[in-house]
């Protein structure tokens, strides 16, 4: 069980939306005055959850220094998914298989906004590499607001093994890319999908590249040259969702 400290009003919130047992405990300054503190604390109270009273020197500590808003709790955080589980959620789904794949992303604030966008376009899950990536830490629950309890995320050892197994249950793996010669607007994406996003600055290494069935861009009009992976992301898994609600009939 790995025990994370997690602070500011709305992680801590959604740490009790969606899992209030995993709240170990929580530290609050009463002598700020927040509607919304008030609220959050009255609702952990109607949960019989730990609160103890702190100064804001104490809480600072806890938060590194960061913005606690007058709260930090101690939590247990979701926990990685294995590829054991990853193959056993496949095999039991009933609707158009639909995941995310970040190939060596590092970033925590890109995997967590990751996570709130599958969440709210229906992904089925993340995938994610063992190595030179972020797993789930305090800052990915936080940027993800409560999405981070909703989304499985997979860890695989050796993401070119996990592509080629994709392929043999008919999931197509498309791959973003810059250099990629059709947009994410000209592919038919009603198939069974793993999308594939590169790590910040560099993109998909090239192995992974090489596993791909397609390679997708988004079309640049101005003068940058790139998108942050998890706004790119956004885009591209909003694509998925505007395709696939369309061919159901809906605007």
């Amino acid at each position: 069980m790995k025990i994370n400290k997690l602070f500011g009003i709305h992680a801590v919130q959604a740490a009790l939306d969606y899992s209030p047992e995993k709240i170990k405990q929580v530290w609050v300054n009463t002598q700020r005055q927040d509607k919304r503190l008030g609220d959050l604390l009255e609702q952990l109270s109607q949960h019989h959850i730990n609160v103890e009273t702190s100064d804001r020197k104490k809480l600072d500590r806890f938060a590194e220094g960061k913005n606690h808003q007058g709260i930090v709790a101690d939590v247990e955080l979701p926990a990685l998914q294995s590829e054991a589980q990853l193959k056993d959620k496949i095999s039991k789904l009933t609707n158009l298989p639909f995941f995310l794949i970040l190939d060596q992303v590092q970033d925590p604030h890109n995997l967590g906004a990751c996570l709130r966008s599958a969440d709210a376009a229906g992904v089925n899950g993340i995938i994610i590499t063992k190595d030179n990536a972020s797993g789930i830490t305090p800052t990915v629950c936080k940027v993800a607001s409560g999405a981070a309890e909703t989304i499985p995320v997979y860890q695989v050892t050796n993401l070119a093994r996990c592509l080629r197994w994709l392929k043999t249950e008919n999931i197509w793996v498309i791959g973003s890319t810059g250099d990629a010669k059709q947009t994410i607007f000209e592919t038919d994406l009603n198939i069974p999908l793993a999308l594939v996003m590169g790590t910040e600055g560099y993109g998909m290494r090239r192995l992974t590249q090489q596993h791909c069935d397609i390679l997708v861009k988004i079309p640049m009009i101005g003068h940058v040259e790139s998108l942050n992976v998890s706004v790119a992301a956004g885009i591209m898994i909003y694509e998925v969702l505007r395709q696939r609600g369309k061919n159901d009939g809906n605007p």
